[in-house]
């Protein structure tokens, strides 16, 4: 494949996710894989298997045809992408446009307890995301992880914890995706606390029904 076929915007929209995740300790060489779909040549364009997330070149991204094999880039794909490739064909293909998958400290500490992530007492979690759902554990790079949380997509969630092994999570774009994951991780951290200092103090019932019922409440 022709250096000048390819989709620049895709490539370096990745390396600005994956620089700005590894420098917030989200993903590492060996950790988290994030892809991008083009819309110029219907192309995937993923991360390389083990190597620094913050010191890719434009050369050293994958590019996957509409197939999911391997056409482009110096360096072999994360072997997570079979995750990423059956992902992009969830919603008729329509809505999907970036994925990261990731291992955040605290919502990969409750996919290792296979805990949701909920509350009522804090209205930023309930008026944007309602509640991280955990799917079952799937085998790292085997169709099953795709296969377990993809109910919880297509139920239209954008942020699914993967049990025992981190988080999903989807855009309209890789940087629509990576904005949901740092605010899920943010979310996750501050409930972590609050549960340690002592105990929630939920919102007039009244109050979460507005947020968990109205599909357009957001507080941005």
């Amino acid at each position: 494949m022709k250096m000048k076929e390819l989709d620049f915007e895709a490539i370096r929209e990745i390396m600005r996710v994956s620089k700005r995740l590894d420098e917030k300790g989200m993903v590492n060489a060996f950790e988290g894989n994030i892809s991008a779909k083009s819309k110029k040549d219907g192309y995937i364009y993923i991360t390389p298997t083990g190597k620094n997330k913050a010191l890719y070149t434009e050369d050293m991204i994958a590019v996957i045809d509409t197939n999911g094999e391997w056409i482009g880039g110096s360096c072999k794909p994360t072997s997570e992408l079979p995750m990423h490739f059956n992902t992009y064909k969830m919603r008729d293909g329509k809505s999907i446009g970036g994925v990261v998958h990731a291992h955040p400290t605290f919502l990969t500490a409750y996919s290792l307890c296979l805990k949701e992530v909920e509350t009522r007492a804090y209205p930023e979690m309930m008026g944007n995301f309602k509640k991280f759902q955990v799917a079952p554990y799937g085998r790292p790079g085997e169709p099953d992880i795709y296969e377990e949380a993809k109910p919880y997509f297509e139920a239209g969630q954008d942020i699914v914890i993967l049990g025992n092994h981190g988080v999903l999570v989807v855009g309209e774009t890789t940087t629509d995706a990576m904005n949901k994951l740092e605010a899920a991780e943010s979310i996750a951290m501050t409930l972590y606390y609050a549960n340690k200092i002592g105990k929630q103090q939920d919102l007039d019932p009244e109050e979460c029904e507005m947020f968990f019922n109205k599909n357009n409440v957001k507080i941005l």
